[in-house]
């Protein structure tokens, strides 16, 4: 994209999703990153005229730090491609495909990579009895950072009551016990692993709220996991067509070895606030935030 001096980056922030407050604290990290690295920046909050301020700001680059439904899912994607404006991230259909968890396990069967049980249910039909046999989870098709996850523990009496804010149809997985492991996936090659530690579910507080979860890394697991992790990403991340950074996450039942890693879903917009797992692990693989920020710019493009 050329010296980072000389151009001016527009970080796309905040957002009209679920996770908007999860994005103006990425947008707002990247930004000063991006500073730092030597670049003009310009932060704006992503809302309905967001094409109009991107053409009176006329950016060289677009350094998108949106989550969630509009950001992330191939809509402001295509605005930027329409506006011939090169991007960050992964491009239209990938990010339009692995937003939407049935076509994410749908491409991840056909890639071979492992997933688990699922189906998609009508709410009212979750809410009135349970769609299969528990433990299992509830969860949006088509939103991230754990946002509206109803986990149906072993022997529950009853559906769950799942919130009116939850989309009709939504998606009833069979759960999976073990460690929360992920990988992210950047120029081309894996970044490590992760382990995340809680003392509860991996929630939307356990994500994001300072203490709710702790991360080692490099994960402490046995080599062949590791490994298998590291190329289950890779693959994941090529079969979807990411481009830039992306992060998949696993569940791990360490009583079957090998057999117990499953995919759940790969992230094309991972976080990047003071407690996300992305840029601690680009860090432990020896690469600075303002360094990795930059990587991103520099694989920025429009065309696909």
């Amino acid at each position: 994209m050329g010296a980072g001096q000389t151009l001016h980056v527009a970080v796309l922030k905040g957002g009209l999703s679920a996770e908007r407050e999860v994005s103006l604290s990425s947008g707002t990290e990247c930004a000063g990153a991006l500073r730092e690295a030597g670049y003009r920046v310009t932060e704006i909050d992503a809302r309905a005229d967001l094409g109009a301020r991107l053409m009176e700001i006329a950016p060289d680059v677009v350094f998108n730090g949106l989550h969630g439904r509009w950001g992330e899912d191939g809509c402001v994607q295509g605005l930027l491609e329409w506006m011939r404006l090169p991007y960050t991230h992964s491009g239209v259909l990938a990010s339009a495909l692995a937003m939407d968890k049935v076509r994410t396990k749908e491409i991840y069967r056909e890639a071979g990579l492992p997933v688990v049980e699922s189906l998609l249910v009508d709410r009212d039909d979750a809410r009135a009895a349970h769609a299969m046999e528990p433990p299992y989870v509830v969860k949006p098709y088509n939103e991230g950072s754990s946002v509206g996850v109803y986990l149906v523990p072993a022997g529950a009496n009853g559906p769950p009551a799942l919130s009116d804010d939850m989309p009709q149809t939504v998606m009833v997985e069979a759960f999976v016990p073990g460690r929360e492991l992920t990988t992210c996936v950047m120029d081309g090659r894996a970044l490590g692993v992760t382990d995340i530690l809680t003392d509860g579910w991996y929630d939307y507080d356990a994500k994001y709220v300072e203490g709710g979860s702790r991360h080692v890394v490099p994960a402490e697991i046995p080599a062949e996991v590791y490994a298998a992790c590291e190329d289950y990403a890779l693959r994941a991340h090529d079969a979807l067509g990411c481009r830039g950074l992306s992060r998949t996450d696993f569940r791990w039942d360490e009583e079957k070895g090998l057999d117990g890693l499953i995919l759940l879903e790969t992230n094309t917009q991972p976080g990047m606030t003071p407690t996300s797992l992305a840029p601690e692990q680009a860090a432990a693989a020896g690469l600075s935030f303002p360094e990795m920020c930059r990587r991103l710019v520099e694989d920025a493009s429009c065309d696909r």
